[in-house]
Protein backbone atom coordinates (compact mmCIF):
# COMPACT_ATOMS: atom_id res chain seq x y z
CA UNK A 1 0.00 0.00 0.00
CA UNK A 2 1.44 3.38 -1.01
CA UNK A 3 2.16 6.14 1.52
CA UNK A 4 -0.38 8.42 -0.19
CA UNK A 5 -3.11 5.79 0.04
CA UNK A 6 -2.37 5.18 3.71
CA UNK A 7 -2.46 8.93 4.42
CA UNK A 8 -5.83 9.22 2.66
CA UNK A 9 -7.26 6.34 4.71
CA UNK A 10 -6.19 8.11 7.91
CA UNK A 11 -8.54 11.03 7.18
CA UNK A 12 -12.22 11.63 7.83
CA UNK A 13 -13.00 13.36 4.53
CA UNK A 14 -11.03 11.58 1.78
CA UNK A 15 -12.01 8.34 0.05
CA UNK A 16 -9.43 6.92 -2.38
CA UNK A 17 -11.58 5.33 -5.08
CA UNK A 18 -8.93 2.73 -5.86
CA UNK A 19 -10.23 0.63 -2.97
CA UNK A 20 -13.57 0.22 -4.77
CA UNK A 21 -13.67 -2.24 -7.73
CA UNK A 22 -14.91 0.17 -10.40
CA UNK A 23 -14.97 -1.14 -13.96
CA UNK A 24 -13.87 2.25 -15.33
CA UNK A 25 -10.14 2.59 -14.70
CA UNK A 26 -10.17 6.39 -14.65
CA UNK A 27 -12.08 6.28 -11.36
CA UNK A 28 -9.33 4.17 -9.80
CA UNK A 29 -6.99 7.18 -10.05
CA UNK A 30 -9.39 9.68 -8.43
CA UNK A 31 -10.50 10.47 -4.90
CA UNK A 32 -13.83 11.50 -3.45
CA UNK A 33 -13.55 14.30 -0.93
CA UNK A 34 -15.77 16.50 1.20
CA UNK A 35 -15.26 20.20 0.44
CA UNK A 36 -15.85 23.11 2.83
CA UNK A 37 -19.53 23.16 1.91
CA UNK A 38 -19.68 19.43 2.77
CA UNK A 39 -20.40 18.52 -0.83
CA UNK A 40 -18.91 15.25 -2.08
CA UNK A 41 -16.59 16.05 -4.98
CA UNK A 42 -14.50 13.95 -7.35
CA UNK A 43 -10.91 15.13 -7.06
CA UNK A 44 -8.92 14.35 -10.21
CA UNK A 45 -5.60 15.84 -9.07
CA UNK A 46 -4.12 17.61 -6.08
CA UNK A 47 -0.71 19.23 -5.60
CA UNK A 48 0.79 22.38 -4.12
CA UNK A 49 1.41 24.06 -7.48
CA UNK A 50 -1.84 23.27 -9.31
CA UNK A 51 -4.14 23.06 -6.30
CA UNK A 52 -7.13 20.72 -6.36
CA UNK A 53 -8.97 19.77 -9.56
CA UNK A 54 -12.53 18.91 -8.60
CA UNK A 55 -15.85 18.20 -10.26
CA UNK A 56 -19.28 17.41 -8.88
CA UNK A 57 -20.47 13.82 -8.76
CA UNK A 58 -23.29 14.69 -11.20
CA UNK A 59 -20.81 16.16 -13.68
CA UNK A 60 -18.48 13.20 -13.28
CA UNK A 61 -21.34 10.73 -13.77
CA UNK A 62 -22.50 12.55 -16.91
CA UNK A 63 -18.99 12.58 -18.38
CA UNK A 64 -18.41 8.94 -17.53
CA UNK A 65 -21.70 7.94 -19.12
CA UNK A 66 -21.47 10.09 -22.26
CA UNK A 67 -17.75 10.06 -23.04
CA UNK A 68 -16.46 6.85 -21.48
CA UNK A 69 -19.50 4.59 -21.76
CA UNK A 70 -19.32 3.83 -18.03
CA UNK A 71 -21.56 1.08 -16.69
CA UNK A 72 -24.72 1.90 -14.71
CA UNK A 73 -23.14 -0.11 -11.88
CA UNK A 74 -20.22 2.33 -11.61
CA UNK A 75 -22.53 5.34 -11.62
CA UNK A 76 -24.76 3.80 -8.94
CA UNK A 77 -21.79 3.07 -6.67
CA UNK A 78 -20.43 6.58 -7.22
CA UNK A 79 -23.73 8.15 -6.16
CA UNK A 80 -24.01 5.89 -3.11
CA UNK A 81 -20.50 6.88 -2.00
CA UNK A 82 -21.32 10.57 -2.42
CA UNK A 83 -24.15 10.26 0.11
CA UNK A 84 -21.98 8.84 2.89
CA UNK A 85 -21.41 11.47 5.62
CA UNK A 86 -17.87 10.39 6.51
CA UNK A 87 -15.00 8.51 4.86
CA UNK A 88 -13.09 7.40 7.94
CA UNK A 89 -12.19 3.70 7.87
CA UNK A 90 -14.45 2.76 10.79
CA UNK A 91 -17.55 4.40 9.31
CA UNK A 92 -16.75 2.88 5.93
CA UNK A 93 -16.64 -0.65 7.35
CA UNK A 94 -20.26 -0.25 8.39
CA UNK A 95 -21.56 1.97 5.58
CA UNK A 96 -20.12 -0.03 2.68
CA UNK A 97 -21.69 -3.20 4.05
CA UNK A 98 -25.06 -1.53 4.68
CA UNK A 99 -25.11 0.07 1.22
CA UNK A 100 -23.98 -3.17 -0.43
CA UNK A 101 -20.95 -1.44 -1.95
CA UNK A 102 -18.12 -3.83 -2.87
CA UNK A 103 -14.52 -3.26 -1.88
CA UNK A 104 -11.29 -4.69 -3.26
CA UNK A 105 -9.86 -5.61 0.12
CA UNK A 106 -11.73 -5.16 3.39
CA UNK A 107 -8.39 -5.38 5.24
CA UNK A 108 -7.41 -2.10 3.55
CA UNK A 109 -9.87 -0.31 5.84
CA UNK A 110 -7.47 0.26 8.70
CA UNK A 111 -5.27 3.06 9.95
CA UNK A 112 -1.68 3.28 8.82
CA UNK A 113 1.13 2.14 11.16
CA UNK A 114 2.22 5.78 11.41
CA UNK A 115 -1.22 6.94 12.55
CA UNK A 116 -1.47 4.02 14.98
CA UNK A 117 1.85 5.10 16.53
CA UNK A 118 0.51 8.65 16.90
CA UNK A 119 -2.38 7.23 18.89
CA UNK A 120 -0.17 5.28 21.31
CA UNK A 121 -0.81 7.74 24.13
CA UNK A 122 -4.57 7.43 23.73
CA UNK A 123 -4.38 3.64 23.48
CA UNK A 124 -2.60 3.32 26.84
CA UNK A 125 -5.82 4.33 28.58
CA UNK A 126 -7.49 1.22 27.15
CA UNK A 127 -4.66 -1.31 27.05
CA UNK A 128 -2.93 -0.64 30.37
CA UNK A 129 -5.80 -1.99 32.52
CA UNK A 130 -5.74 -5.28 30.60
CA UNK A 131 -1.99 -5.55 31.07
CA UNK A 132 -2.11 -4.50 34.75
CA UNK A 133 -4.98 -6.80 35.74
CA UNK A 134 -3.49 -9.89 34.14
CA UNK A 135 0.25 -9.29 34.57
CA UNK A 136 0.55 -6.71 37.34
CA UNK A 137 3.33 -8.10 39.53
CA UNK A 138 4.24 -10.95 37.20
CA UNK A 139 7.74 -11.74 35.98
CA UNK A 140 7.01 -10.83 32.35
CA UNK A 141 7.89 -7.37 31.08
CA UNK A 142 4.56 -6.23 29.61
CA UNK A 143 4.37 -2.47 29.09
CA UNK A 144 2.80 -2.04 25.65
CA UNK A 145 0.00 -3.82 23.82
CA UNK A 146 2.54 -5.18 21.34
CA UNK A 147 4.38 -6.86 24.27
CA UNK A 148 1.19 -8.72 25.06
CA UNK A 149 0.88 -9.95 21.49
CA UNK A 150 4.54 -10.96 21.44
CA UNK A 151 3.85 -13.56 24.12
CA UNK A 152 2.63 -15.71 21.24
CA UNK A 153 6.13 -15.57 19.78
CA UNK A 154 7.92 -16.17 23.07
CA UNK A 155 10.63 -18.84 22.69
CA UNK A 156 10.02 -19.97 26.28
CA UNK A 157 6.97 -22.05 25.39
CA UNK A 158 6.24 -23.18 28.97
CA UNK A 159 6.33 -19.66 30.40
CA UNK A 160 4.29 -18.22 27.54
CA UNK A 161 1.73 -21.00 27.89
CA UNK A 162 1.32 -20.33 31.61
CA UNK A 163 0.79 -16.61 31.10
CA UNK A 164 -1.62 -17.10 28.22
CA UNK A 165 -3.55 -19.71 30.19
CA UNK A 166 -3.83 -17.23 33.07
CA UNK A 167 -5.23 -14.65 30.64
CA UNK A 168 -7.59 -17.19 29.10
CA UNK A 169 -9.08 -18.09 32.51
CA UNK A 170 -9.40 -14.45 33.53
CA UNK A 171 -11.32 -13.62 30.36
CA UNK A 172 -13.21 -16.94 30.34
CA UNK A 173 -12.23 -17.47 26.73
CA UNK A 174 -10.64 -20.43 24.98
CA UNK A 175 -6.88 -19.99 24.81
CA UNK A 176 -6.94 -20.66 21.04
CA UNK A 177 -9.33 -17.72 20.61
CA UNK A 178 -6.98 -15.23 22.30
CA UNK A 179 -5.30 -13.98 19.09
CA UNK A 180 -8.66 -13.10 17.54
CA UNK A 181 -9.89 -11.58 20.79
CA UNK A 182 -6.79 -9.39 21.07
CA UNK A 183 -7.18 -8.32 17.44
CA UNK A 184 -10.77 -7.23 18.09
CA UNK A 185 -9.89 -5.66 21.43
CA UNK A 186 -7.07 -3.59 19.98
CA UNK A 187 -9.08 -2.53 16.95
CA UNK A 188 -12.20 -1.37 18.81
CA UNK A 189 -10.23 0.77 21.23
CA UNK A 190 -8.00 2.04 18.44
CA UNK A 191 -11.17 3.41 16.84
CA UNK A 192 -11.98 5.31 20.03
CA UNK A 193 -8.42 6.61 20.24
CA UNK A 194 -8.64 7.77 16.62
CA UNK A 195 -11.91 9.64 17.14
CA UNK A 196 -10.67 11.25 20.36
CA UNK A 197 -7.51 12.33 18.56
CA UNK A 198 -9.58 13.91 15.77
CA UNK A 199 -11.79 15.75 18.26
CA UNK A 200 -8.80 17.04 20.21
CA UNK A 201 -7.28 18.27 16.94
CA UNK A 202 -10.33 20.38 16.08
CA UNK A 203 -10.83 21.70 19.62
CA UNK A 204 -8.49 24.74 19.49
CA UNK A 205 -9.65 25.65 15.96
CA UNK A 206 -13.30 25.46 16.98
CA UNK A 207 -12.63 27.70 19.97
CA UNK A 208 -10.80 30.18 17.73
CA UNK A 209 -13.77 30.20 15.34
CA UNK A 210 -16.22 30.83 18.19
CA UNK A 211 -14.02 33.67 19.43
CA UNK A 212 -14.14 35.17 15.94
CA UNK A 213 -17.94 35.06 16.00
CA UNK A 214 -17.87 37.03 19.24
CA UNK A 215 -15.58 39.64 17.67
CA UNK A 216 -17.82 39.93 14.61
CA UNK A 217 -20.92 40.44 16.77
CA UNK A 218 -19.18 43.27 18.62
CA UNK A 219 -17.96 44.99 15.46
CA UNK A 220 -19.85 48.30 15.27
CA UNK A 221 -20.38 48.07 11.51
CA UNK A 222 -20.99 44.34 11.05
CA UNK A 223 -23.53 43.99 13.86
CA UNK A 224 -25.95 46.02 11.75
CA UNK A 225 -26.13 43.13 9.25
CA UNK A 226 -29.08 41.07 10.50
CA UNK A 227 -28.42 38.13 8.15
CA UNK A 228 -24.82 37.93 9.32
CA UNK A 229 -25.88 38.06 13.00
CA UNK A 230 -28.40 35.24 12.43
CA UNK A 231 -25.76 33.19 10.64
CA UNK A 232 -23.29 33.70 13.50
CA UNK A 233 -25.86 32.59 16.06
CA UNK A 234 -26.83 29.51 14.05
CA UNK A 235 -23.19 28.51 13.48
CA UNK A 236 -22.33 28.97 17.14
CA UNK A 237 -25.23 26.76 18.25
CA UNK A 238 -24.42 24.13 15.64
CA UNK A 239 -20.71 23.78 16.31
CA UNK A 240 -20.99 23.96 20.09
CA UNK A 241 -23.72 21.33 19.78
CA UNK A 242 -21.48 19.06 17.70
CA UNK A 243 -18.60 19.35 20.14
CA UNK A 244 -20.83 18.85 23.18
CA UNK A 245 -22.49 15.77 21.67
CA UNK A 246 -19.13 14.14 20.94
CA UNK A 247 -17.90 14.85 24.45
CA UNK A 248 -21.08 13.31 25.91
CA UNK A 249 -20.57 10.19 23.80
CA UNK A 250 -16.98 9.80 24.93
CA UNK A 251 -18.09 10.28 28.54
CA UNK A 252 -20.62 7.50 27.98
CA UNK A 253 -17.92 5.21 26.59
CA UNK A 254 -15.67 6.03 29.55
CA UNK A 255 -18.47 5.17 31.95
CA UNK A 256 -19.23 1.88 30.18
CA UNK A 257 -15.58 0.81 30.28
CA UNK A 258 -14.85 2.08 33.81
CA UNK A 259 -16.26 -1.03 35.48
CA UNK A 260 -15.17 -3.33 32.66
CA UNK A 261 -12.15 -4.50 34.63
CA UNK A 262 -14.07 -5.35 37.78
CA UNK A 263 -15.77 -8.19 35.89
CA UNK A 264 -13.62 -8.68 32.80
CA UNK A 265 -14.67 -11.37 30.32
CA UNK A 266 -15.04 -11.94 26.61
CA UNK A 267 -18.81 -11.58 27.00
CA UNK A 268 -18.42 -8.24 28.80
CA UNK A 269 -16.05 -7.04 26.10
CA UNK A 270 -18.69 -7.88 23.48
CA UNK A 271 -21.11 -5.55 25.27
CA UNK A 272 -18.60 -2.70 25.16
CA UNK A 273 -17.65 -3.51 21.57
CA UNK A 274 -21.30 -3.51 20.43
CA UNK A 275 -21.87 -0.14 22.09
CA UNK A 276 -18.85 1.49 20.46
CA UNK A 277 -19.38 -0.05 17.01
CA UNK A 278 -23.03 1.03 16.96
CA UNK A 279 -21.86 4.65 17.19
CA UNK A 280 -19.07 4.52 14.59
CA UNK A 281 -21.09 6.03 11.74
CA UNK A 282 -22.60 8.64 14.06
CA UNK A 283 -19.27 9.76 15.48
CA UNK A 284 -17.65 9.67 12.04
CA UNK A 285 -20.39 11.84 10.51
CA UNK A 286 -20.27 14.43 13.29
CA UNK A 287 -16.47 14.57 13.35
CA UNK A 288 -16.20 14.76 9.56
CA UNK A 289 -18.59 17.74 9.42
CA UNK A 290 -16.80 19.47 12.27
CA UNK A 291 -13.27 18.84 11.00
CA UNK A 292 -14.00 19.78 7.36
CA UNK A 293 -15.62 23.06 8.35
CA UNK A 294 -12.91 23.91 10.87
CA UNK A 295 -10.19 22.78 8.47
CA UNK A 296 -11.47 25.21 5.84
CA UNK A 297 -11.57 28.02 8.38
CA UNK A 298 -8.08 27.28 9.70
CA UNK A 299 -6.60 27.11 6.18
CA UNK A 300 -7.70 30.68 5.51
CA UNK A 301 -7.25 32.10 9.02
CA UNK A 302 -4.42 30.11 10.67
CA UNK A 303 -3.66 32.85 13.22
CA UNK A 304 -5.56 35.58 15.04
CA UNK A 305 -3.78 38.31 13.09
CA UNK A 306 -4.67 36.86 9.68
CA UNK A 307 -7.84 38.29 8.15
CA UNK A 308 -9.95 40.90 9.89
CA UNK A 309 -13.63 40.73 10.92
CA UNK A 310 -14.87 41.78 7.47
CA UNK A 311 -12.93 39.11 5.60
CA UNK A 312 -13.95 36.49 8.13
CA UNK A 313 -17.60 37.47 7.91
CA UNK A 314 -17.46 37.11 4.12
CA UNK A 315 -16.09 33.58 4.46
CA UNK A 316 -18.80 32.77 6.99
CA UNK A 317 -21.56 33.82 4.60
CA UNK A 318 -20.02 32.24 1.49
CA UNK A 319 -18.57 28.98 2.86
CA UNK A 320 -19.17 28.25 6.55
CA UNK A 321 -22.91 28.78 6.26
CA UNK A 322 -23.20 26.54 3.18
CA UNK A 323 -24.24 22.98 3.98
CA UNK A 324 -24.97 23.90 7.58
CA UNK A 325 -28.48 22.43 7.33
CA UNK A 326 -26.87 19.09 6.51
CA UNK A 327 -24.70 19.49 9.59
CA UNK A 328 -27.75 20.22 11.73
CA UNK A 329 -29.46 17.09 10.35
CA UNK A 330 -26.34 15.06 11.17
CA UNK A 331 -26.39 16.41 14.73
CA UNK A 332 -30.13 15.68 15.10
CA UNK A 333 -29.71 12.09 13.88
CA UNK A 334 -26.70 11.68 16.16
CA UNK A 335 -28.65 12.89 19.19
CA UNK A 336 -31.52 10.51 18.40
CA UNK A 337 -29.41 7.45 17.57
CA UNK A 338 -29.48 4.47 19.90
CA UNK A 339 -26.99 1.59 20.19
CA UNK A 340 -27.93 -1.64 18.46
CA UNK A 341 -28.58 -4.72 20.62
CA UNK A 342 -25.47 -6.78 21.20
CA UNK A 343 -25.18 -10.29 19.85
CA UNK A 344 -23.88 -13.37 21.61
CA UNK A 345 -20.14 -13.67 22.11
CA UNK A 346 -18.48 -15.27 19.12
CA UNK A 347 -15.72 -16.74 21.29
CA UNK A 348 -15.67 -20.16 22.93
CA UNK A 349 -15.42 -20.20 26.71
CA UNK A 350 -12.32 -21.52 28.47
CA UNK A 351 -14.03 -24.81 29.34
CA UNK A 352 -15.46 -25.30 25.84
CA UNK A 353 -11.98 -25.06 24.39
CA UNK A 354 -10.56 -27.48 26.95
CA UNK A 355 -13.29 -30.02 26.28
CA UNK A 356 -12.99 -29.78 22.48
CA UNK A 357 -9.22 -30.34 22.56
CA UNK A 358 -9.61 -33.28 24.92
CA UNK A 359 -12.19 -34.82 22.57
CA UNK A 360 -9.95 -34.16 19.55
CA UNK A 361 -7.02 -35.83 21.34
CA UNK A 362 -9.10 -38.94 22.04
CA UNK A 363 -10.04 -39.06 18.36
CA UNK A 364 -6.39 -38.56 17.35
CA UNK A 365 -7.43 -35.37 15.58
CA UNK A 366 -4.80 -32.65 15.16
CA UNK A 367 -5.47 -29.86 17.63
CA UNK A 368 -4.79 -26.25 16.83
CA UNK A 369 -1.53 -24.72 18.02
CA UNK A 370 -1.19 -21.43 19.82
CA UNK A 371 0.22 -18.86 17.43
CA UNK A 372 -1.50 -20.22 14.31
CA UNK A 373 -3.38 -16.92 14.05
CA UNK A 374 -1.22 -14.25 15.63
CA UNK A 375 -2.56 -10.69 15.32
CA UNK A 376 -0.32 -8.03 13.83
CA UNK A 377 1.29 -6.19 16.72
CA UNK A 378 2.19 -3.23 14.49
CA UNK A 379 -1.49 -2.29 14.24
CA UNK A 380 -1.60 -1.33 17.89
Amino acid sequence: MSDTLQQDLDTLHILPLCIIPFENQSLQRARMIKNTRLHSMIELFHDEDSGSGQMTVDAAARQLREEMDASPRDITILRKLSRLPSYDVYSLRVALREQDIPINNIDALKLSPKKSQELAGYMKDFTFPLIRDIYGGGDVEIKEFSDLLNLFRNPDVKMAREKLDMMSKKLDIDIMELPRFLEDYGDIFLSLAYYKHCLDGTGPITQGFLDSLHAIRNNWELKKDENLMKACTMLEKTFTGLSAHLKRLFDEFDASTKDFWSDVSAERFREVEALIESYHTTIGAVLCALSVKMGGWHALFPRDNVGGPVKRSEFIMLEMRQGIEDVRKILKRAQESKPTPRGRSKFKTYMQGQEERAAAARGVKKAATIGDDIPNADRF
